[in-house]
């Protein structure tokens, strides 16, 4: 069954624009998931364009056979149900707001998600990263990523969050930090003795280095940066793919495969290890800021694989 004449913008170019707004303003969606979603509907707005569709007239098959061809392109399925959500998310909207007088993707069966355990360090392997951070690359660069990456395994946040953070949150030696999250949620997130000190070591150089670039700028120079992890780039903090840079970097002097570590991989090494050393699973939650206990959930999985890994490799009676 094809949709009703389009109400809404016309144009698909339209119609993406206007639903990024509206979750941009509406729905506090972080800016990382507008982009996603953007990427994702213009690759079906390229794909219907191509086969004589637009959003105003796809209907349930013409949905369907995307998502088919998606999966013969040989998208991983983590993929195809990320571009079927904005889709639905999509439809959803034009739906509410009258563009269409049915919403085609309501019924349809995503393919689900890879089940694959989230990957990890060991204690071991994070504490040689750590090492690497005290002792890799040029003495002026050291402060900082020990800042980072001590921060980054004491809180457990997301890259974007961490590279993002303001410095107002760092000062006066605070015992927790303020994150702002997905979603513009805030989150207090507890910091160790060790990533306090870094934390303190790196304000200080920070704000000497800030403070001797105005003087040097003289009259009419910009203010002060008000990011933590400052740069010069359009966002004005540290970018994403910088720090990506930085861990393969660290991995590689520490000894480790690169292609283990991203950090990502930090972060799921912060919750398996809190919950090895006894952690609540809702605590878990909070200092994740995870919406859902389910999502937190996966870390027990990755305990017991560690745990059944180390009775099948030391146990006397489980050797051949």
């Amino acid at each position: 069954m094809t949709g009703s004449a389009p109400r809404g913008p016309s144009g698909m170019d339209r119609w993406i624009s206007t639903f990024l707004d509206a979750q941009s303003a509406e729905r506090g969606s972080a800016r990382n998931t507008v982009l996603g979603y953007g990427r994702d509907l213009k690759d079906f707005a390229g794909w219907l364009a191509h086969h004589g569709g637009d959003f105003a007239t796809a209907d349930r098959a013409r949905i369907e056979a995307y998502l088919v061809a998606c999966d013969a392109e040989g998208l991983s399925r983590a993929t195809r149900a990320r571009r079927l959500s904005a889709i639905r998310q999509l439809y959803r909207f034009a739906y509410e707001d009258g563009w269409r007088s049915d919403n085609p993707a309501l019924r349809i069966t995503g393919p689900g998600r890879d089940n694959r355990l989230p990957k990890t360090l060991s204690e071991a392997e994070v504490e040689a990263l750590l090492t690497a951070a005290r002792d890799w690359g040029p003495e002026a660069d050291r402060p900082r990523n020990i800042c980072l990456m001590e921060l980054l395994y004491a809180t457990g946040m997301r890259v974007s969050e961490l590279v993002s953070l303001p410095v107002s949150a760092a000062r006066g030696d605070p015992r927790m930090l303020l994150v702002l999250g997905k979603g513009g949620k805030e989150r207090m997130v507890p910091l160790s003795a060790p990533a306090r000190a870094a934390l303190a070591a790196w304000l200080r150089l920070r704000d000497t280095a800030e403070d001797a670039a105005l003087a040097a700028a003289g009259p009419g120079a910009k203010p002060a940066s008000r990011h933590l992890f400052p740069a010069r780039g359009k966002a004005g903090h540290m970018t994403r793919q910088a720090f990506f840079l930085l861990i393969k970097s660290l991995a590689a002097a520490a000894g480790l495969d690169p292609a283990r570590v991203t950090p990502h991989v930090l972060r799921h090494a912060f919750a398996t290890h809190l919950l090895a050393h006894g952690a609540d699973l809702r605590a878990i939650q909070t200092l994740l800021g995870h919406a859902d206990v389910g999502t937190t959930e996966i870390y027990t999985h990755v305990l017991e694989e560690r745990l059944k890994s180390l009775v099948l490799d030391h146990h006397p009676l489980a050797r051949d």
